[in-house]
């Protein structure tokens, strides 16, 4: 019997949130179900190419709209995220709603115990790769098509930096299975990361020439953005995505940090290479987590603040930064 269902996905939708997201929207649909993909935040327009991706919903454009249909949903699917602040206000109406059918698939540590269905496993290079896994998992195999492997395929290039980390054996087996799919890996690539306007490409030179600063004694590579520049560039969502990974060329830096200064906070994004754990900086002083080698938090103590802060915690961390990686 068809269901209403919603997917969400968390705020500042990444790679792996939209094709995590869009891949079970098509699988979902094949049944006949009455499938949305909502969104807290808008989603960064390298990903507008992907089938109906136009049909995705947002939350801060149309709350009353998304919040009708998470009210209305026999079922809602929660993807890429295991907590439900990472929702902002759809997370409460979430919360709301005992009665619905929440299902969560994600790759994250230290999941909340929110859903009645949880597919977790920090091992994973994505939640897209898990999706595949869920779409086997439910007998569906015979569903998948292209069009999934597409979504999906995205989701997993994203989320391991064209397959620098997160990877497994697991994984290439996945990636081949698209392939036979019919996804064509070189045709992706090009739409996911040869499609830059000409300002990210200016923003990126005038990122690594003025705003990065390195930390020889504790291997640390820093980039900051202040909200002046966010006016000089006319930054937009997903504008940056991928700043912070160009420190982590550098063959003496074990940690990366890209902190930029939003209007009502300030973001710290932070990477690191080998056993060095940044999701417990990110947790314990920012306000966040996310992986071992990539993680994210938050401060309200302006841009200032939160680079001296980030600066006044690295000695605790000093020996393990210069361990051998």
């Amino acid at each position: 019997m068809p269901k209403d269902i919603v997917i969400t996905s968390h705020r500042n939708p990444d790679g792996d949130a939209i094709g995590s997201s869009l891949g079970l929207y098509h699988y979902l649909i094949q049944f006949g179900h009455n499938v949305r993909v909502a969104f807290p935040s808008e989603y960064p327009l390298v990903f507008a190419w992907m089938q109906d991706s136009d049909k995705i919903l947002i939350h801060d454009i149309e709350p009353e709209t998304v919040n009708r249909h998470l009210e209305q949903a026999d079922i809602i699917f929660t993807l890429d995220f295991n907590a439900l602040d990472r929702v902002d206000k759809m997370g409460e109406v979430i919360n709301s709603l005992p009665r619905t059918y929440k299902a969560m698939i994600d790759h994250h540590l230290n999941p909340e115990g929110y859903a009645d269905f949880i597919l977790s496993d920090t091992t994973a290079s994505s939640t897209s790769e898990l999706v595949w896994d869920f779409i086997k998992m439910m007998g569906d195999a015979a569903y998948l098509d292209k069009r999934i492997g597409e979504c999906l395929y995205t989701g997993i290039v994203t989320d391991t930096g064209s397959f620098k980390f997160g990877t497994s054996p697991k994984l290439f087996r996945t990636v081949a299975d698209m392939l036979e799919h019919g996804v064509n890996d070189y045709v992706l690539q090009d739409l996911i990361f040869n499609r830059l306007p000409e300002k990210q490409l200016r923003l990126l030179g005038y990122c690594l020439n003025r705003r990065m600063e390195i930390l020889d004694e504790f291997k640390t590579g820093i980039i900051t953005l202040t909200k002046a520049d966010y006016d000089l560039f006319d930054i937009q969502r997903g504008d940056t995505e991928g700043i912070v990974n160009y420190l982590m060329t550098l063959k003496n830096v074990k940690m990366a940090a890209f902190i930029a200064e939003q209007p009502t906070i300030v973001k710290i994004s932070l990477r690191s290479k080998g056993d060095f754990n940044v999701q417990e900086i990110c947790k314990e002083h920012f306000k966040g987590g996310g992986h071992k080698n990539a993680s994210g938090g938050f401060s309200f103590a302006g841009l200032k603040a939160t680079v001296a802060r980030l600066k006044e915690v690295l000695p605790r961390y000093k020996d393990k930064l210069n361990e051998p990686w």
